[in-house]
């Protein structure tokens, strides 16, 4: 039996950086990044949308030149008319997959092949078996689920399985965009503050202790994942796909060294402290995995 070599994904970028960088950053990806799938789309925010939208086209054509699998990424959150038309047209997408992080778009997607996207909450072999009959041909899992679910999943899946792998987590999105509100603005009047967090919004105790992180309507975890030292125990339950989200550093680089380790060119161990020179401002956690806290780092034998 043929085993499929693993797989880079970088996921849509989930921060409200302006136009022209991200495009920017989307045609860097496309010449150098090591990675088999790109999203694009705005998922946090409709209100960001029309400012990169024209862009779409030829940062898909350029990705897609580039040898890049593109997927168009859905909304995590519709709730107006407007939202639920532009969904529609993206469910409507013929030539280029779709992500559904909202589960009503799948059922939009009308039975095509579509992408699971990690917001839907994908937990047992009942879900995934119902959205894999609809058209699911891959799945992100949420990132809370322990190293043994995510094995037992594996096994009960038809389609691929993807896990997020780096980055900071989106944990739950809401109808209130607490960066306004951080600003005593209100929603419809939030002159974009998100923006001035390109890496989201770090939001600390009462003991000041840095707890999570906001990016607009979206919270996030405060720690950047890294599953660097436990890919190999991953691939050995048979994970062949990793997620690596956008963050505000070189994520060149970053999905080079995640690639280094999956080929074995360079031991998780060395990755994790060169990581850490590539992402001097961040703190890692890997708790999920191992079935412990989320904010917690452990090694990959705990």
């Amino acid at each position: 039996m043929t085993v499929s070599q693993p797989k880079l994904t970088l996921g849509p970028v989930l921060f409200n950086w302006k136009p022209e960088a991200l495009r920017d950053f989307y045609f860097r990806v496309a010449d150098e990044a090591d990675v088999d799938t790109v999203h694009v789309g705005e998922v946090v925010c409709s209100k960001r949308s029309p400012f990169f939208a024209p862009m779409v086209p030829e940062v898909v054509a350029r990705l897609a030149a580039a040898g890049k699998e593109v997927v168009l990424s859905s909304l995590a959150l519709i709730m107006t008319e407007r939202e639920l038309r532009e969904a529609r047209d993206l469910a409507g997408t013929e030539d280029t997959l779709v992500e559904a992080n909202d589960i009503s778009v799948a059922s939009m997607i009308g039975g095509k092949p579509f992408v699971v996207g990690p917001l839907v909450n994908v937990y047992n072999e009942g879900t995934l078996a119902y959205l894999e009959g609809i058209g699911a041909i891959r799945t992100c899992l949420p990132a809370e689920l322990p190293a043994e679910v995510v094995g037992t999943l594996v096994k009960a899946a038809k389609g691929e399985i993807e896990i997020q792998a780096f980055g900071r987590l989106p944990l739950a999105i809401s109808a209130r965009c607490y960066h306004a509100r951080s600003r005593n603005l209100a929603k419809d009047g939030c002159q974009y503050v998100c923006a001035e967090d390109p890496d989201g919004m770090a939001v600390d105790t009462l003991d000041d202790e840095p707890f999570l992180a906001v990016n607009g309507t979206q919270t996030m975890s405060y720690h950047y994942l890294s599953l660097l030292t436990d890919l190999e125990r991953l691939r050995a339950l048979g994970v062949r796909r990793f997620r690596l989200w956008p963050q505000a550093v070189d994520m060149v680089a970053v999905a080079a060294l995640f690639r280094r380790v999956l080929t074995g060119a360079t031991a998780s161990a060395e990755a994790a402290a060169e990581l850490e020179h590539l992402c001097p401002r961040a703190e890692f956690a890997n708790g999920y995995i191992h079935g412990r806290e989320g904010h917690l780092y452990l090694e990959s034998d705990a």
